[in-house]
Order: structure tokens, then C-alpha cells, then sequence
């Protein structure tokens, strides 16, 4: 690795984490608390572009990061109801209200990414369509008592046991509704890491 870039993820999420990891390439986490309110004079695709740089520029600034030959990688995921985004639940009853909102009809789910390199930012995002078919109160109550999704936004994981057998269709990439566009990522990334390809 001597004299490669070293590529920083800039969050704890767990499931980042793995999305990342399917790249092949190494790489640190480290991340830093942000306001992570949307602007409504925004476009919601700006709006997630934009947190996801604040998130790699709040990596970048932190004194444990190294100031050059480092990559940072920022994201930030939203569900998205009839253009408005939903972000995550406060509690049980604000979850159960998402959920029964977002059953038995389809909803985007847009990531953005921001790499940050040399001074550099490379910005996109990533838009799928999920629909969900029938899900019944019970089933709701007994999927947020079991999984707990409060972290999540929309209130769901679509990786989750219980919520997976209510998913009906996909439009788009799917990791990209856990929380990474890999391929997208994986595409921006690849020309600061060459020796990737060389690799059998």
C-alpha cells in the first residue's frame, strides 16, 4: 500500500461499512457529527450531495486525518413519500406512522456520495424505487419491536428480516436503498486507486 491514497469512510454505519468492503479496497472509518437538516430551497438531490460533502469535510477537517495522499468518502441516504423525505423515526409511534404511510405503494430512496481528494470533490447520487406491497399494523408493530430500525431512514432496512418479505419490487440499485450505490462508488473511486486494476 506504500504510496497509494489512503481511502477514509466517512461513517460508523455497520452497513456501509460492508457496502464498502465489497469494493476490495482498504480502508479506515471515522466520522463527526454534522446538522444534517435538508434545505428546502434545495432539490432533493442537492440536498443529499451536499450532506454527504459535509460529512467528508468534517473527516477531513478532524486533526486525525492526514492532510494529504487521503481520500474521504461522505453519504447520506433519504426516503422520499409523494417529494417529501422522510429521514429517521424518533420514536416507535413516529416509525409506525412511516411504515403504514409507505405500505402497499412505491417510494424513491436517494443516496448521495461526495469524495473528497486533493482538494477535489466528486459529487452524484444514486435514485431507486421501492414498493412495498400490504403490510398490516401487527406486522408493522412486530417488525419495529423486533429489528428496532430508529437508525434507518423511512423507518425500514430493506436488508431486514420481517420487512424483506413485504418488498415487492425494485427499481435501481439495491445497495443503493442499504445505504451505498456500490457500483456508482466503486466507478468514482477506481481512477484514484489504479493499481486496483491491476490486480488479478
Amino acid at each position: 500500500m506504500s504510496g497509494n491514497p489512503q481511502l477514509i469512510l466517512a461513517s460508523q454505519s455497520p452497513r456501509r461499512r460492508e457496502l464498502l468492503t465489497m469494493t476490495g479496497l482498504p480502508f479506515e472509518t471515522a466520522s463527526a457529527e454534522i446538522d444534517e437538516t435538508f434545505d428546502p430551497s434545495l432539490p432533493l438531490e442537492e440536498n443529499v450531495m451536499t450532506i454527504a460533502r459535509k460529512k467528508a469535510e468534517a473527516v477531513v477537517q478532524s486533526a486525525t486525518v492526514p492532510a494529504s495522499g487521503t481520500v474521504v468518502l461522505g453519504s447520506d441516504t433519504t426516503v422520499i413519500l409523494n417529494g417529501s423525505p422522510l429521514g429517521k423515526p424518533d420514536d416507535f409511534g413516529h416509525a409506525f406512522a412511516m411504515l403504514s404511510a409507505l405500505q402497499d405503494r412505491r417510494h424513491e430512496v436517494l443516496t448521495g456520495f461526495c469524495i473528497l481528494h486533493d482538494g477535489k470533490a466528486i459529487m452524484d447520487y444514486s435514485r431507486t424505487i421501492v414498493e412495498f406491497g400490504p403490510i398490516t399494523p401487527g406486522e408493522i408493530g412486530r417488525y419495529l419491536d423486533v429489528m428496532k430500525p430508529y437508525d434507518k431512514a423511512g423507518s425500514y432496512g430493506i436488508q431486514d428480516a420481517l420487512l424483506a418479505c413485504f418488498v415487492t419490487g425494485i427499481e435501481g440499485c439495491y445497495y443503493n436503498v442499504v445505504g451505498l450505490p456500490v457500483s456508482k462508488v466503486y466507478a468514482a473511486l477506481k481512477p484514484l486507486f489504479p493499481y486496483t486494476s491491476d490486480q488479478p
